[in-house]
This record gives structure tokens, C-alpha cells and sequence, in this order.
């Protein structure tokens, strides 16, 4: 199975296109308090330049289902990520008709020391993907192995995030044998700007482990 690979915290035109060339799937967009938020029309010009296939994801915390809705249409996203206690159900229903089949949807689930899933059947059903992180913005990894033995098997698609780097990413899959993953400040010089360098690496190290 080939790894999905996402890079998150876009923020630049030459980032994003850094980012293609490194071989990501997907780009993340955020729309939450974040140091690496960007606006509608930021979103929209970066969008822009990419090619037709590249994945974007746009990423929420406890926003409104009528604001999800008009960035999703105003700025062609792709898919959505929800990090906070937002109603998954609500937001699906006020999604454009024409874009609910089509659309990504990643919720977010925090692992803590006790790790509770909260898969819940009804979600289940809407949710392309659930990510587990270690806290948003953290920068830490969790336990993989001890949350692969929590969730067992066929419970859905599962994407890692929080703390990976070019360095443990290929460690992480090995462990979790996740659907995909997704970094941040792994693959940065400073906050909200990407190294191409970095990238490169990251995406190699999945690609090497994908091969094991």
C-alpha cells in the first residue's frame, strides 16, 4: 500500500509548489488560530498555481458549518480536516450537495495516555480518515505501537501526525502501518515556511519504509 502524505501549514506559492515537487499528496491549508493561518484569498492564489491532481485540504477548529461550507467553496478545497468538537454529521449535511461525495473528511482524534477511539458508527460512516496527533501544534509524538494494539483492525483509514520527522517517519510506519501521514514542523526551517531539502527527505524515508 502506498503511504498518502500530506504537508500541512502551507502558507507560500514557492512552498507549495516545493512541496509537489517533493512528491506530497495532499497540502494543508489551516484556517485556525495557528502561526501558520492563512486567509481565503491567500488560500485562493496559492490554489491557483497548483496542478490539477494535488490534494487540498483545509484545516478547522470548532468553526461554524455555514463558514466550512463557503471556504470550501471559495477557495476549492478538496477535503476538510476538524480538529475540535465539531459536529461532523451538521457540517456534512450543510456541505454543497454536488461536492458531499467527492469531498475528504479527516476528524481529528487527540491520543491521550488512556486512548478512547470515539469511532463511533455514525461518524464512521461520514469520515474519510480519522487522524490521530499527539495535540494540535505540539510538535510530539505518541505512542504508535500502544494505539495500533488499542484501535485493532477495520476500523477505517488512520493517518499520523505530531512530531514526525524526515528521521522517525519511516520508524512510524513500521509501527502503525497507518493509511497516511501528516507533518508540520518536521519539514520546516521556521514556523510556516517549508525547507525543500526536508521535504525531500520526508517523503523518501515514507516511500523507503512503504518498500519493507
Amino acid at each position: 500500500m502506498r503511504t498518502w502524505i500530506k504537508f500541512c501549514g502551507t502558507t507560500t506559492v514557492e512552498d507549495a509548489l516545493a512541496a509537489v515537487e517533493a512528491g506530497a499528496d495532499a497540502l494543508g491549508f489551516i484556517f485556525a488560530p495557528s502561526p501558520r493561518r492563512v486567509t481565503v484569498q491567500q488560500a485562493r492564489q496559492i490554489i491557483h498555481e497548483l496542478p490539477q491532481g494535488m490534494e487540498r485540504i483545509g484545516v478547522f477548529r470548532d468553526e461554524t458549518a455555514e463558514e466550512i461550507r463557503k471556504i470550501v467553496t471559495e477557495v476549492a478545497l478538496t477535503g476538510i480536516q476538524l480538529h475540535g468538537d465539531e459536529n461532523v454529521s451538521e457540517i456534512y449535511d450543510r456541505l454543497p450537495r454536488s461536492r458531499r461525495d467527492s469531498l475528504r473528511i479527516i476528524k481529528t482524534l487527540i491520543v491521550q495516555k488512556r486512548f478512547e477511539t470515539r469511532l463511533d458508527a455514525d461518524n464512521g460512516r461520514i469520515v474519510s480518515a480519522w487522524l490521530l496527533d499527539s495535540g494540535a501544534g505540539s510538535g510530539k509524538t505518541f505512542d504508535w505501537q500502544a494505539a495500533r494494539a488499542q484501535l485493532g483492525e477495520g476500523q477505517g483509514r488512520f493517518i499520523i501526525a505530531g512530531g514526525l520527522t524526515p528521521g522517525n517517519v519511516g520508524e512510524a510506519i513500521r509501527a502503525f502501518s497507518p493509511w497516511g501521514v501528516d507533518v508540520v514542523s518536521g519539514i520546516e526551517r521556521e514556523p510556516g515556511r517549508k525547507d525543500p531539502e526536508k521535504m525531500k527527505a520526508f517523503v523518501a524515508a515514507v516511500r523507503k519504509a512503504g518498500q519493507r
